[in-house]
């Protein structure tokens, strides 16, 4: 049965997210776009992914080279739609606290610095894992997107949800041995 791109894609904003913006260095300069296909991957190795549509600029850069997943916190909307294509009237707080690795972005909530791991095909995306050599956290709130707009968090719950669950890892019936 053939999928309707529109209808998926409306479905698929139904999944609120983080906001990043991809970095990296092309042309003698840095690049970045938003990005809120990202995930955690693997802690042992150390790896990220990212999801980037193969027609965009950045992609061009990207196979092969060091990239930083700038995670942005709450008041750097204006940054995301910079990176999404609607320019912002100042320049982007660029900074490079390691020659080696990708531009980073100030301001952001969190940074993860990457080397690159595996790129594959991902259909009109190309996926590209890298391998965590650094990251920071500067603390705040995040931006989040969902239904195509951005929104704040809610209220704090006082404990994970999940961690009385039969699939939490420290429940002790899980760990106990067999």
């Amino acid at each position: 049965m053939p999928v309707d791109p529109r209808a998926l894609r409306r479905c698929l904003g139904h999944f609120a997210t983080g906001v990043t913006v991809v970095t990296c260095d092309g042309d003698g300069k840095p690049h970045g776009a938003t990005v809120n296909a990202f995930s955690a991957v693997s802690l042992d190795p150390a790896l990220v992914l990212v999801s980037l549509d193969r027609r965009s600029k950045i992609s061009k850069y990207l196979e092969g080279v060091p990239f930083t997943v700038n995670v942005l916190s709450e008041p750097q909307s204006e940054v995301a739609l910079h990176f999404a294509g609607k320019p912002m009237a100042g320049a982007p707080d660029w900074r490079r606290p390691d020659p080696q690795l990708a531009p980073q972005l100030g301001g952001a909530l969190a940074t993860i610095s990457c080397t690159p791991w595996r790129c594959y095909d991902g259909g009109d995306h190309v996926l590209y894992l890298g391998e965590v050599a650094g990251f920071e956290v500067a603390g705040g709130d995040p931006l989040v997107f969902y239904l195509g707009g951005f929104r704040h968090l809610g209220p704090v719950y006082q404990a994970a949800p999940w961690l009385q669950s039969g699939d939490s890892p420290g429940v002790s019936w899980f760990t106990a041995s067999v």
